[in-house]
Protein backbone atom coordinates (compact mmCIF):
# COMPACT_ATOMS: atom_id res chain seq x y z
CA UNK A 1 0.00 0.00 0.00
CA UNK A 2 1.04 3.52 -0.97
CA UNK A 3 0.67 6.54 0.77
CA UNK A 4 1.87 9.01 -1.65
CA UNK A 5 1.65 9.15 -5.24
CA UNK A 6 4.74 10.25 -6.42
CA UNK A 7 3.97 12.56 -9.92
CA UNK A 8 6.32 13.64 -12.28
CA UNK A 9 6.16 17.06 -13.97
CA UNK A 10 8.10 17.64 -16.61
CA UNK A 11 10.90 20.00 -16.87
CA UNK A 12 9.64 22.06 -19.35
CA UNK A 13 6.22 23.24 -17.30
CA UNK A 14 8.76 24.21 -14.20
CA UNK A 15 10.74 26.48 -16.67
CA UNK A 16 7.28 27.60 -17.61
CA UNK A 17 5.99 28.34 -14.84
CA UNK A 18 9.54 30.51 -13.64
CA UNK A 19 9.36 32.25 -16.79
CA UNK A 20 6.17 34.17 -16.62
CA UNK A 21 6.47 34.40 -12.54
CA UNK A 22 9.79 36.32 -13.42
CA UNK A 23 8.49 38.52 -16.04
CA UNK A 24 5.23 39.47 -14.07
CA UNK A 25 7.69 40.34 -11.37
CA UNK A 26 10.28 42.78 -13.77
CA UNK A 27 6.61 44.54 -15.29
CA UNK A 28 5.99 45.90 -11.71
CA UNK A 29 7.96 49.25 -11.11
CA UNK A 30 10.61 49.08 -8.64
CA UNK A 31 9.29 51.00 -5.14
CA UNK A 32 10.73 54.01 -5.26
CA UNK A 33 9.95 54.99 -8.66
CA UNK A 34 6.19 54.57 -8.92
CA UNK A 35 3.42 56.91 -9.16
CA UNK A 36 4.07 59.80 -6.55
CA UNK A 37 0.97 61.07 -4.20
CA UNK A 38 0.60 64.67 -5.00
CA UNK A 39 0.57 65.34 -1.33
CA UNK A 40 4.12 64.18 -0.96
CA UNK A 41 5.61 65.64 -4.23
CA UNK A 42 3.99 68.95 -2.91
CA UNK A 43 5.30 68.85 0.72
CA UNK A 44 8.85 68.40 -1.14
CA UNK A 45 8.56 71.04 -3.51
CA UNK A 46 7.02 73.67 -1.04
CA UNK A 47 10.71 72.15 1.08
CA UNK A 48 12.65 72.74 -1.76
CA UNK A 49 11.63 76.56 -1.75
CA UNK A 50 12.10 77.46 1.36
CA UNK A 51 15.74 75.79 1.22
CA UNK A 52 16.20 78.10 -1.19
CA UNK A 53 14.37 81.29 0.24
CA UNK A 54 16.43 84.64 0.66
CA UNK A 55 15.61 86.70 3.95
CA UNK A 56 15.57 90.30 3.25
CA UNK A 57 15.97 92.30 5.84
CA UNK A 58 13.10 95.14 4.24
CA UNK A 59 13.78 97.61 6.90
CA UNK A 60 17.06 98.27 6.07
CA UNK A 61 16.87 97.92 2.27
CA UNK A 62 14.26 100.92 2.66
CA UNK A 63 16.46 102.90 4.21
CA UNK A 64 18.94 102.51 1.91
CA UNK A 65 16.62 103.81 -0.52
CA UNK A 66 15.03 106.30 1.81
CA UNK A 67 18.97 107.87 2.53
CA UNK A 68 19.97 107.33 -1.08
CA UNK A 69 16.99 109.36 -2.76
CA UNK A 70 19.50 111.46 -4.59
CA UNK A 71 20.35 108.65 -7.31
CA UNK A 72 16.77 107.00 -7.82
CA UNK A 73 14.93 108.40 -11.15
CA UNK A 74 11.60 109.42 -10.72
CA UNK A 75 9.18 106.57 -10.60
CA UNK A 76 5.76 106.28 -11.99
CA UNK A 77 3.37 103.76 -10.74
CA UNK A 78 2.62 100.32 -13.09
CA UNK A 79 -0.60 100.06 -14.72
CA UNK A 80 -3.16 98.08 -13.09
CA UNK A 81 -2.81 95.41 -15.11
CA UNK A 82 0.90 94.58 -14.99
CA UNK A 83 1.11 95.38 -11.47
CA UNK A 84 -1.34 92.46 -10.70
CA UNK A 85 1.35 90.39 -12.48
CA UNK A 86 4.00 91.56 -10.73
CA UNK A 87 4.38 88.65 -7.92
CA UNK A 88 6.84 86.48 -5.89
CA UNK A 89 7.79 82.91 -7.62
CA UNK A 90 6.25 84.58 -10.84
CA UNK A 91 8.63 85.48 -13.98
CA UNK A 92 9.34 88.84 -14.09
CA UNK A 93 7.54 90.68 -17.27
CA UNK A 94 9.86 91.65 -19.98
CA UNK A 95 10.20 95.11 -20.50
CA UNK A 96 9.25 96.59 -17.58
CA UNK A 97 12.30 96.35 -15.11
CA UNK A 98 15.40 99.34 -15.00
CA UNK A 99 18.49 98.96 -13.90
CA UNK A 100 19.33 101.17 -10.55
CA UNK A 101 21.71 103.44 -10.86
CA UNK A 102 25.62 101.49 -9.82
CA UNK A 103 26.00 104.03 -6.74
CA UNK A 104 22.47 102.68 -5.13
CA UNK A 105 22.95 99.39 -6.20
CA UNK A 106 26.21 99.03 -4.98
CA UNK A 107 24.95 99.76 -1.35
CA UNK A 108 22.02 97.16 -1.60
CA UNK A 109 22.34 93.94 -0.14
CA UNK A 110 23.99 91.81 -2.35
CA UNK A 111 22.46 87.98 -3.11
CA UNK A 112 24.88 85.73 -5.32
CA UNK A 113 23.02 85.15 -8.23
CA UNK A 114 20.07 87.83 -7.76
CA UNK A 115 19.78 91.47 -9.13
CA UNK A 116 17.71 94.68 -8.24
CA UNK A 117 15.75 96.35 -10.71
CA UNK A 118 13.57 99.04 -10.30
CA UNK A 119 10.05 98.18 -11.50
CA UNK A 120 7.35 101.38 -11.45
CA UNK A 121 8.11 102.32 -7.64
CA UNK A 122 8.74 99.48 -6.64
CA UNK A 123 12.03 97.50 -6.28
CA UNK A 124 12.11 93.84 -7.12
CA UNK A 125 15.12 91.26 -5.99
CA UNK A 126 14.84 88.78 -9.46
CA UNK A 127 16.93 85.67 -10.41
CA UNK A 128 19.37 86.44 -12.77
CA UNK A 129 19.52 83.04 -14.48
CA UNK A 130 15.59 82.61 -14.40
CA UNK A 131 13.92 85.90 -14.14
CA UNK A 132 12.15 84.95 -11.38
CA UNK A 133 10.92 86.86 -8.85
CA UNK A 134 12.03 86.64 -5.42
CA UNK A 135 10.89 89.41 -3.59
CA UNK A 136 9.02 92.57 -4.19
CA UNK A 137 8.98 96.17 -2.31
CA UNK A 138 6.10 97.76 -2.43
CA UNK A 139 6.58 101.67 -3.34
CA UNK A 140 10.01 101.93 -1.98
CA UNK A 141 10.39 104.68 -4.34
CA UNK A 142 7.40 106.73 -3.58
Amino acid sequence: MTLFKITFIPLSAITLALTLASASALAQPPHDKGKKDKKQDHHHSSHEQDKHSITIEEAVVRSIFRDQRSYLEPAKPLPPGIRKNLARGKPLPPGIAKRFDDRLESRLPHYPGYNWRQVGTDAVLVSAATGIIESILLNVLN
